[in-house]
């Protein structure tokens, strides 16, 4: 990112400002996760912008930050596309959320690390078996309709936009 754009340290400034006092499920900082995302989108072949991203992927859907915020923030349009494409919407189809990021430039691979970060079993482990069942079949099913084959370590997969 150049010009008067947020660099990315700036942005992960802000995502971790903006998540200081989420947990998730497991009750582990919340930044913990964005983090393991961009790095996931890092490792992957991402480029900055889509590790700039990655750090906001959850911000408007977990109410962090607001969609005014990302309109007017000093990102690339193209950052600001992909979050939103990532960003599930309330009562929205998943078929409609899928095929909104499969068709951004970008969005993917950043659905592909959360995925793959959200799915990992030791993260799995410390939940319940009912919860940790629900999850494992959803994050499956969203893998499935977004064409994503299961199993592939990050360092497996790069991104075909930055070889």
């Amino acid at each position: 990112m150049t010009g008067n754009h947020l660099n990315l340290t700036q942005v992960e400034a802000f995502a971790r400002q903006a998540h200081a006092t989420r947990t998730d499920k497991a009750g582990r900082p919340y930044a913990e996760h964005l983090a393991a995302v961009a790095e996931g989108v890092r490792v992957r072949g991402g480029s900055d912008r889509q590790i700039a991203a990655a750090w906001l992927h959850d911000a408007i859907e977990d109410d962090a930050l607001s969609a005014r915020w990302l309109a007017e923030a000093a990102l690339p349009q193209e950052v600001k596309d992909m979050v939103l494409a990532v960003t599930k919407r309330p009562g929205e189809e998943l078929s409609a959320y899928t095929a909104r990021i499969l068709a951004t430039p970008g969005a993917l691979l950043i659905k592909e690390a959360d995925l793959a970060h959200n799915a990992d079993p030791a993260r799995l482990a410390v939940l319940d078996e009912p919860t940790r069942a629900r999850l494992t079949a959803k994050y499956a099913q969203v893998r499935a309709l977004l064409g994503l084959a299961g199993g592939e370590s990050p360092a497996d997969r790069k991104d075909s936009a930055n070889p």
